[in-house]
């Protein structure tokens, strides 16, 4: 197979997404209630879309927001909601909107601290084990989570992902409850949509930060034998591609005693 002409090269500037246009079409640009190709659309647990082609926008988010409390609320749902963001640029704009319509109904929300390596982001896996952890030996209070995240999707998408109580990927029969209620609340311009400011919401009792990380980074030893890894004194590289997890090598090296290189620790919406 003949190696690509760009392979090994930093993208062209006109490859690159504008950023600050793609956050401002999310809060300003608004779904057409019947076009269903800008309807919420749940694939692999969750919505996917950009903000250029009114897929992924505020309404959709803070829709599907409320549409989760009303679901967890009919299903008892009442430990707090863990929510990790990657590094793509709708992630942080997506976040803002969940801890707003969260909190506003009353939501605990738990959000990644941002003050470690891990830069305030959270690969997709973690908040799947954060659930898992504090729901061991719990049959009541149950914890669930949000993933923010388009996976492997281009720059320009945005996705958001939701993860019941038992930490996997929410089934089609949750997902379709959550989409079909959060197109009806799009449908009627949102109204039903309860929602304070991100500064109010920060400073209520509903939002608080934890570490992710390294409680995940820590577990890691009962699932794969990372003693052998130090032992056997291996020289490793890593490229993290500027992706949710670019903050994790460092503290997995130190902790685990592991000679690893980050070629490159840069974030790369």
């Amino acid at each position: 197979m003949a190696l690509h002409p760009e392979a090994g090269k930093a993208a062209a500037p006109e490859q690159l997404i504008n950023v600050a246009q793609l956050v401002s079409q999310y809060f300003s640009y608004q779904p057409d209630a019947t076009d269903p190709a800008q309807a919420v659309s749940f694939g692999t647990s969750g919505h996917r879309g950009t903000a250029a082609q009114t897929t992924f926008n505020d309404m959709h988010i803070a829709a599907i927001c409320q549409a989760l409390a009303e679901y967890r609320e009919h299903q008892q749902i009442t430990g707090p909601v863990f929510i990790g963001k990657d590094t793509h640029a709708l992630s942080e704009p997506a976040m803002i909107t969940a801890i707003e319509v969260l909190s506003a109904n009353s939501v605990s929300v738990v959000i990644q601290r941002d003050d470690n390596d891990s830069k305030g982001y959270t690969p997709t896996p973690v908040i799947s084990r954060t659930i898992i952890r504090y729901n061991r030996g719990r049959s009541e209070g149950l914890a669930d989570g949000i993933v923010i995240t388009p996976s492997h999707n281009p720059p320009s998408d945005g996705g958001f992902k939701y993860n019941p109580p038992h930490g996997g990927p929410a089934d089609s029969d949750v997902t379709k409850i959550i989409q079909e209620r959060a197109n009806s609340l799009i449908a009627s311009g949102n109204k039903d949509v309860k929602r304070i400011d991100l500064k109010a919401a920060m400073a209520s009792d509903f939002v608080s930060e934890q570490d992710f990380m390294v409680p995940y980074i820590e577990d890691l030893a009962e699932v794969v034998d990372m003693q052998a890894i130090a032992k056997a004194g291996l020289k490793l590289g890593t490229d993290p591609l500027g992706g949710a997890g670019v903050g994790y090598w460092k503290y997995l090296a130190e902790h685990y005693g592991l000679d690893i290189t980050v070629v490159n620790p840069q974030v790369d919406p």
